[in-house]
C-alpha cells in the first residue's frame, strides 16, 4: 500500500472518529452543560477545533456541519428551538447550520497558513483552539440577531434588557453568554490544544 494511500486511510479513520464523538457529544450531557441560568455551555466545539487542525479547512467545516444539523435537530425539543421553529423553520435551520460550518472553516484555514512555519505552528494550534469557541459564539448570536431580532427582543425585555433594539440588543445578547463563551474557550483551549499537539507528535507527525 503506497503512502497517499495510507494518508487517505488515516485522514478518514480520524475523521470518522470525530464525526462519531461530535454525534455522541450531540445526544448525551458530555456535549452540553445546562447552567443555572438556563443557558448551555457547548463543548462540541472540542472535535471541530481538533479537525480542524489535524485534518484541516475542509474536515473543519464538514464537522461544523454535522455539528448544525444536531443542532437543528434539537431544535425540536428545546423551548427556545420550538418557537424558533414556529416563527420561521428555514430561518432555524440558517441559524443552526451556517454559522457552525463557518466556525470549522475559518480556524482551519487560518492553521493552515500558521503551519507553514516551524515558530507559528504551535501558537497557531492554542490561537485557532481559542477561536473556534469564540467564533461560535460570536456568529452564531449575530445570526440569531439577524434574524430573530425581534423575537429575541421580546425574549430579552423579559430578562431584564431595557433598551428598543438596535445594537444596544446585539450587545446584551452577547452578554448574556459571556460566562459560556469564557467557559467554552478555556475549555477548547486547553483540551484541544493538547490533543492536537499529541497527535501531530505521534500519528500525524509527517503532515504537521
Amino acid at each position: 500500500m503506497n503512502k497517499p494511500s495510507k494518508t487517505r486511510i488515516l485522514y478518514l479513520s480520524e475523521l470518522a472518529l470525530l464525526t462519531a464523538l461530535v454525534l455522541l457529544m450531540a445526544f448525551t450531557p458530555l456535549g452540553y452543560l445546562q447552567t443555572p441560568w438556563g443557558l448551555q455551555i457547548t463543548f462540541i466545539v472540542v472535535p471541530v477545533a481538533i479537525g480542524a487542525v489535524i485534518l484541516g479547512p475542509g474536515a473543519g467545516a464538514a464537522l461544523g456541519l454535522i455539528f448544525g444539523l444536531t443542532s437543528f435537530a434539537n431544535s425540536f425539543t428545546s423551548a427556545l428551538g420550538s418557537v424558533f421553529l414556529q416563527e420561521n423553520a428555514f430561518f432555524t435551520f440558517i441559524l443552526a447550520v451556517v454559522p457552525r460550518i463557518l466556525v470549522g472553516l475559518l480556524p482551519g484555514l487560518l492553521y493552515a497558513v500558521l503551519k507553514k512555519h516551524a515558530r507559528t505552528r504551535t501558537v497557531g494550534m492554542a490561537v485557532c483552539c481559542l477561536l473556534t469557541p469564540l467564533l461560535n459564539t460570536l456568529l452564531y448570536m449575530s445570526t440569531l440577531y439577524l434574524l430573530f431580532g425581534q423575537t429575541w427582543l421580546g425574549i430579552a425585555q423579559g430578562a431584564g434588557y431595557g433598551g428598543d433594539g438596535g445594537i444596544s440588543l446585539l450587545g446584551f445578547m452577547l452578554a448574556s453568554v459571556a460566562v459560556n463563551g469564557v467557559a467554552e474557550a478555556a475549555a477548547c483551549l486547553i483540551l484541544g490544544t493538547a490533543v492536537c499537539a499529541a497527535l501531530q507528535k505521534t500519528v500525524n507527525r509527517k503532515a504537521a
